[in-house]
């Protein structure tokens, strides 16, 4: 039979050899193809990353990403007194803060903002060797993104500890990164008010300090708190009259 223009051909191949068939594509095809394969992008999920329920540490606004300082750095805020060191384990805490962070914070730089404000060691403090291991765990783009940690009212114990133990446990890249900032008067400086919610006991535990600012160094001037008991109306008693009566003898 003789062959026409409506002839076509047919190439079978076995599905279980090992053929690359793109040579078989058209130009078109081939170019199509590359663009599909560009266009297909694989992203690993961390293995810490999970779809655990954290409604219960949202709700006690622990961890906020809100507003950027004046340096254009994106605010983490992080409010110790807000966090139950007992009941809250630091695998969990590290499954929170990585779970707001991939999920929350925006790409560019970034800085926390953590306040320290009236924080109890035994209620609120996840403990120093548990933050180093949650910042190591961090990949490093993350570390790089990390622009600064101003630590809002700082104590007298936590300069110390920093001071002395803070080289050997934290890395040295956080190490250098940490601002103490002992009033928000002087975090204003590199952060605008509006940028950030200033709870009411930071602000109140600020003011406090401002009035007695001995007790950033651990003293307290008026511990019974005599300055705020009343004015007495006279100074003598009943041996007032017999001190006048010996000024008259005099």
């Amino acid at each position: 039979m003789g062959s026409s223009s409506g002839d076509f051909s047919v190439l079978v191949l076995a599905s279980d050899l090992g053929i690359d068939a793109r040579p078989f594509l058209t130009a078109s095809d081939r170019e199509e193809e590359n663009n599909n394969r560009e266009e297909e992008t694989w992203h690993d999920c961390p293995s810490y990353l999970s779809d655990e329920d954290f409604s219960d540490l949202d709700a006690l606004q622990l961890f906020r990403v809100q507003g950027t300082d004046k340096s254009g750095n994106r605010i983490v805020r992080i409010v110790g007194k807000y966090f139950p060191a007992p009941v809250v384990s630091g695998e969990r805490l590290k499954k929170y803060i990585f779970h707001k962070i991939f999920t929350e914070l925006p790409e560019g730089p970034f800085c926390i903002v953590y306040m320290h404000s009236a924080v109890q060691k035994e209620d609120n403090y996840p403990g120093l060797t548990i933050l180093r291991w949650i910042y190591e765990e961090l990949s490093t783009v993350y570390k790089e993104r990390l622009r600064i940690v101003y630590f809002l009212h700082p104590g007298i114990r936590s300069r110390l500890v920093f001071a002395t133990l803070g080289r050997f446990f934290l890395s040295g890249g956080l190490y250098w990164k940490i601002k103490y900032v002992s009033r928000l008067q002087y975090l204003w400086e590199d952060v605008k008010k509006d940028e950030i919610d200033i709870p009411d006991f930071v602000q109140n535990h600020d003011d406090v300090l401002e009035h007695r600012p001995l007790t950033d160094y651990g003293i307290e001037p008026d511990p019974l708190h005599l300055s705020e008991v009343p004015p007495v109306g006279f100074s003598f008693g009943r041996y007032e009259d017999r001190w006048a009566s010996r000024e008259y003898m005099s």
